[in-house]
């Protein structure tokens, strides 16, 4: 999504599952308008929040007019069920192979090999996102195979989601790389106030965890851990939003809300 937007719009982290909203990219050219929809990864849902999840990735399927399948050289399972859905939907898809900058060409015909007799309808193209490898010729097939037809958003649109999203996004990408183990899947982040004061913007959020060690370890000693947190969130806000900001922190308990509807839905969540 980053790559292909111009914009980073989605967060990145080493972990799985990063990605829990459905989040849509536009990108105008003179004569075309693409709207890219990145959706959370395949799970099996263990909590309601899961299947709200599930809930966006179903619905990118619905509305689709080219699918991207988004694969990397460590990966060599399918959820079959998805991959069914897909075929079904009886639209073209671009199968991608990402990080081809992380191995070698044999390597990437391995891959293209295996995935040829996987999904024999997909188109396959080996990519790198990070290096940019691939993106202009992956945007002159995507190009092709779109129907034409209006544009569904004004050309001055980067995205469908508010300025406050993608706040809370970052600040959850940096709890993602910063804490280990369960404690990022753990949490939520909502902004309670943004105030667009000179020279300053005032931000105010709260991050939600379901445990009350977990709002320990989130803290750290003396409060080192969430100051660090705070930093580092408030330089990536600042380049984000083209200025300074005044970011303020807290840590709630809400026990459980990965299976609370109620609270679920008060975090955006669909169901």
């Amino acid at each position: 999504m980053n790559a292909l937007s111009g914009e980073k719009l989605s967060i990145i982290s080493p972990k799985a599952q990063t990605t829990r909203h459905r989040i849509m990219g536009i990108v105008n050219g003179e004569d075309f308008q693409i709207v890219y929809s990145d959706t959370p990864g395949i799970v099996n849902p263990h909590y309601k929040l899961h299947k709200s999840m599930m809930h966006f990735v179903e619905s990118a399927l619905q509305d689709a007019d080219v699918f991207l399948y988004v694969t990397e050289p460590g990966e060599s399972g399918f959820d079959e069920s998805i991959v069914a859905q897909i075929r079904k939907a009886r639209k073209p898809i671009l199968l991608l192979i990402n990080k081809m900058d992380l191995v070698s060409h044999e390597e990437v015909n391995q891959k293209v090999e295996f995935w040829h007799k996987a999904i024999p309808d997909a188109e396959i193209l080996p990519v790198s996102a990070l290096k940019k490898l691939n993106i202009d010729t992956l945007v002159t097939k995507l190009i092709g195979m779109l129907p034409d037809c209006p544009p569904y958003f004004p050309k001055d649109e980067l995205t469908d989601r508010p300025l406050r999203f993608f706040v809370s996004e970052i600040i959850r990408e940096k709890i993602f790389l910063q804490f280990r183990k369960e404690v990022p899947y753990s949490c939520e982040v909502i902004v309670n106030e943004f105030k667009e004061q000179k020279p300053v913007v005032k931000i105010s959020a709260s991050i939600f965890v379901a445990r009350e060690s977990q709002k320990a370890i989130l803290l750290g000693h003396q409060g080192k851990a969430i100051k660090r947190l705070g930093t580092e969130a408030r330089k990536d806000i600042e380049a984000f939003i083209d200025s300074k900001v005044f970011l303020e922190l807290t840590v709630k308990v809400s026990k459980d809300w990965r299976d609370d509807e109620r609270q679920l839905r008060r975090f955006g969540y669909e169901f």
